[in-house]
């Protein structure tokens, strides 16, 4: 079943020849093969109890009335910072937060269970969305422990959406959720060779999801491929009275995203290189040489020097956005999770957390937590001043900018550095990464894996203006097709691996 598409189960389901109960048992099985033994991913913080009793009454519902779309049946895991209201736990990794469950699902949730989807289990992060420590490392949390790069299991996944991204890779489900505010989707799926998509801050609703900060948090798809992400992406757009964003969208929203797969998409497009973020390492800059190549050969327009000019120069202006809406939208969440919430605040978390630190610092401990619970309100003249330079000038004087003054339809650059050696002394090890201006911006981003350098994946980074999402999904398979650059893992032998996994789902 390994790289197995959203298409191909549903046409194994279609013929009979498979079930979802029988999917999920098998995925199942593979996740104890591999990411609770043998190569010990740890991708995965708990598993849903209820999967197999869903995915049965979605196979009974297939057979008496058929599948209600292309997600019916499908197992789907989501990041441990969007609630579930069943038996799983929702705690950002956090030992803080664990307890009663979520009251309910966030929208995003409810969205996938009528889209027939199988909510299989929680993924992994970085503690709090790696928002703790300026020292963290990518990946670890209190409560599950640290995530390992399928690539090279002394490498780091990166973060925030470890978990997600190496159970996608790993082929521990079909597709995940993942949550970004600043590379946290589009960072670890280039480093773990998948798909990422970033969207517009707005496209998806951000109520049910614990929060760092509204400006820039939003959930999106991480996959084995484009195809895979837009069937994804297509059930998490619906608008939510909750959350103001979905209802003042200023572009266009689809339930359906899957129109804009284009082989032919790239013919015609104009495509400006950033190249701003090139230089910190000079064999990913030798293999973006080549896709600028492919590109071309693609019958693109390569505007080659485009850079984003006002990149870097936001950075103070973004933390402390970060640090106010961390707090005030913590709080937020906190009090509508109710009075059974272990801890009501955010200086409650950190007196946890100093109460219980063998356990929840054993590595580093929580600065970012400490300046959050310093800050002012979010209408402090400050915060405001500090909001209007991130909007002007990752917007207006960055991304629009370069769009208009280059008439392009996207800006490519390589994601981020390669996987470095996970080191919980010293943290992470970043050497660049072009995702801060999305991020700032609330604008939508796509990674599609670009190659392998030295057995370590790389993605291609397509981002653009505000609700583009059908452009760069366009470009980004057009490019995915041409190459098709993704190469699964080598975990150990895979087909003594996938031999247990089979013999294990017929024992269950």
């Amino acid at each position: 079943m390994h790289e197995m598409t959203i298409q191909e189960l549903q046409a194994r389901m279609a013929a009979g020849t498979l079930t979802s109960r029988g999917l999920v048992e098998m995925y199942l099985a593979r996740i104890a093969a591999i990411d609770r033994q043998g190569p010990t991913l740890n991708a995965i913080i708990e598993i849903n109890p209820d999967a197999l009793a869903i995915a049965a009454a979605l196979d009974d519902e297939r057979r008496q009335s058929g599948a209600r779309g292309p997600l019916h049946g499908i197992p789907i895991l989501l990041k441990d910072n969007i609630d579930t209201g069943d038996q799983m736990q929702t705690t950002a990794g956090s030992l803080a937060l664990v307890g009663p469950p979520a009251p309910a699902d966030a929208p995003l949730v409810s969205q996938l269970r009528q889209a027939g989807a199988v909510i299989l289990g929680k993924t992994n992060l970085s503690e709090w969305a790696n928002f703790r420590s300026s020292h963290s490392t990518s990946g670890w949390s209190s409560r599950g422990g640290q995530t390992r790069n399928p690539y090279a299991l002394d490498r780091n996944p990166s973060g925030s959406s470890s978990g997600s991204a190496v159970a996608v890779t790993a082929n521990l489900c079909a597709v995940a959720v993942g949550t970004e505010t600043d590379g946290s989707i589009t960072s670890p799926a280039s480093v773990n060779g998948v798909v990422g998509i970033k969207p517009t801050v707005g496209l998806v609703s951000r109520r049910g999801i614990i929060p760092i900060a509204h400006s820039q948090d939003t959930a999106g798809p991480l996959a084995r491929c484009v195809a895979d992400a837009a069937i994804l992406l297509g059930s998490l757009t619906a608008p939510d009275p909750g959350d103001p964003a979905t209802l003042d969208r200023a572009g266009p929203v689809f339930q359906d995203y899957t129109p804009f797969l284009d082989r032919g998409g790239l013919a015609g497009a104009r495509i400006g290189v950033a190249r701003n973020f090139f230089g910190f390492n000079e064999q990913v800059d030798r293999l973006l040489e080549t896709c600028l190549e492919v590109l071309r050969h693609q019958g693109a327009e390569v505007v080659d020097p485009a850079p984003v000019l006002t990149a870097g120069q936001f950075e103070e202006s973004e933390a402390l956005v970060l640090l106010v809406e961390f707090k005030a939208d913590l709080n937020a969440y906190l009090a509508q999770r109710g009075p059974t919430t272990p801890v009501q605040s955010l200086a409650e978390i950190i007196e946890f957390n100093e109460r219980h630190a063998e356990q929840t610092m054993p590595f580093f401990g929580q600065d970012l937590l400490h300046r959050a619970q310093a800050q002012g309100p979010l209408t402090g003249h400050t915060y405001q001043q500090a909001l209007a330079i991130n909007q002007q000038m990752a917007r207006d004087e960055g991304i629009d900018a370069t769009l208009r003054t280059h008439r392009l339809d996207a800006i490519v650059a390589a994601t981020c550095t390669l996987a470095w050696l996970t080191d919980p002394i010293n943290g992470d090890h970043y050497q660049g990464s072009c995702t801060s201006p999305a991020a700032v911006a609330g604008y939508p981003h796509i990674t599609v894996p670009a190659g392998l350098i030295s057995g370590l994946p790389i993605g291609l980074s397509f981002f653009g203006g505000a609700y583009q999402e059908p452009t760069l999904i366009r470009l980004a398979y057009a490019f995915e097709q041409a190459t098709l650059a993704r190469r699964r893992p080598e975990i150990g032998d895979w087909s003594k691996i996938d031999e247990v996994c089979v013999v294990c789902a017929a024992a269950v």
